[in-house]
């Protein structure tokens, strides 16, 4: 399967640069190891009745993100972790 690219909405990547060092490198790796192969795998459910609007929690942090099949785009809109 082709992979992802996976981006940041401001306020996610706000919280993401929020995130210490050794925190912040592994949620990236594990960003792209996860929902940047398979957005609709790793645990992710849907939120509401849009498909392609889901949650997931990643490396500890719950994300909400949106994912375009068309582009192969996964955006992380909400991320919310424990310092």
């Amino acid at each position: 399967m082709s992979g992802y690219r996976v981006q940041f909405a401001p306020l996610a990547d706000e919280a993401r640069r929020a995130l210490p060092r050794p925190s912040r490198v592994l949620f990236d790796s594990e960003m792209s190891a996860t929902l940047g192969r398979d957005p609709y795998g790793h645990g992710s459910c849907p939120v509401g009745k849009e498909r392609d609007r889901r949650e997931a929690t990643v490396a500890g942090a719950f994300v909400v993100y949106y994912v375009s099949r068309t582009v192969m785009v996964v955006t992380a809109v909400k991320i919310v972790a424990r310092p």
